[in-house]
């Protein structure tokens, strides 16, 4: 293991690993008091080496690193990739490519929904890894050696699991069967939330126009001013509160102060004057409403819950997670007859579920007990 705290070597390092078939990468961070992750630690790995990169140390550049996510020829492998990609992505600008996630490749190969790192080495591999330095505040130096060897076992033993879950597979002809999963972790707009978007993200009861409107206006100017300031959306204020402020929907100091538990510093100051500028300028969406209520699907519940049984024979019968070949929402548009753009009724996920449910929905398809088989049979496929 290197450690690489200057931009020579790491350009030397990087240079090195373009010309691998695959690389690990694993990201170590921070971000409680921030909006955006502090990268404190970059895990890297080939089957001939594997380094330690040090963000923060002096003069370091990461143009090489970033060179390197961009290499054509190059795997780039992760572990729950997300969090990691969305942070090389807002340094960036670039998203890795081609990608790998073996969490979710694990799913595909019967390892459960979103295994952890320790359990998919525990499964695969045998291996009980110590958790002792898994919170670890990762800014702080020097790094201890227990610590590097910690963080450098997030990619070693990668490199093994990639080629097992690879291998496997491959074995049972499922290779293409992440393509989809890829290309979305692959996407920009995976990580990017427009500010007017942020409100979709709070749970809330209302099917109120104004209200509505309102909660979109606060969310967003509050989506805009954490991004701005490099703090947590919830530290300006949190969703339940967001969502009494646009029930009352204030338009003066004094109105904001009325509201239950609003302190008199806040409604007093500056916050106060941000909020009630969002909402003075907000415009009431008539349609907003609507835009909800279409979201709901109106499935037919007897179907829905004999759709859900099938999926989980089915995927128990493949040895695949569930949710890989069908969401709930997948399920519900099958229940109420809406078929177009439903991801089970394309590529593997119709061979392997989509059309068995086609045929249970028509009544074509008889799903039985058999008991000198001790299974479920299926007539009428």
């Amino acid at each position: 293991m290197q450690i690489i705290d200057n931009t020579a070597d790491l350009r030397q390092l990087c240079q090195r690993l373009a010309k691998h078939s695959f690389i690990t990468v694993d990201l170590e961070f921070i971000r409680e008091k921030t909006y955006f992750p502090l990268l404190c630690l970059i895990q890297i790995a080939s089957e001939e080496e594997t380094a330690i990169i040090d963000p923060l140390a002096e003069g370091m550049e990461l143009a090489p690193f970033f060179e390197l996510m961009q290499a054509p020829q190059t795997v780039k492998v992760f572990h729950s990739c997300r969090q990691d990609v969305e942070i090389i992505y807002e340094l960036s600008g670039i998203i890795p490519a081609p990608l790998f996630d073996t969490q979710v490749a694990a799913m595909v190969c019967g390892f459960g929904e979103s295994i952890s790192y320790e359990r998919l080495v525990k499964a695969v591999l045998d291996i009980e890894l110590d958790k002792t330095d898994r919170l670890s505040n990762w800014q702080l130096r020097p790094l201890d050696e227990h610590q590097l060897q910690y963080a450098a076992g997030d990619v070693t033993h990668l490199l093994k699991i990639y080629r097992y879950l690879t291998g496997e597979m491959e074995q049972k002809g499922r290779t293409h069967w992440i393509d989809e999963e890829m290309a979305v972790l692959g996407r920009e707009t995976t990580y990017l939330i427009p500010p007017e978007e942020a409100w979709l993200k709070i749970r809330h009861r209302s099917h109120n126009a104004k209200v509505l409107s309102a909660l979109k206006a606060l969310a967003a100017w509050r989506e805009t001013r954490a991004r701005n300031k490099n703090v947590p959306r919830q530290s300006i204020i949190k969703d339940d509160f967001l969502i009494m402020i646009a029930t009352a929907c204030p338009k003066s100091k004094e109105e904001l102060l009325q509201i239950r538990g609003m302190r008199k510093d806040m409604a007093s100051g500056r916050l106060a004057d941000e909020i009630l500028d969002a909402l003075a300028q907000m415009e009431v969406d008539p349609k907003i409403v609507q835009k909800l209520r279409n979201e709901n699907i109106n499935a037919v519940p007897a179907l829905y819950e004999l759709l859900k049984m099938l999926l989980k024979i089915v995927s128990q019968r493949e040895g695949v997670v569930a949710r890989l070949i069908a969401s709930d929402t997948d399920l519900q548009k099958l229940a109420a007859g809406k078929d177009k753009d439903t991801p089970v009724l394309a590529g593997w996920r119709r061979s392997v579920f989509g059309n068995k449910a086609l045929k249970l929905r028509n009544g074509e398809l008889t799903v039985r007990y058999n008991p000198d088989k001790k299974d479920i049979d299926f007539v009428g496929l």
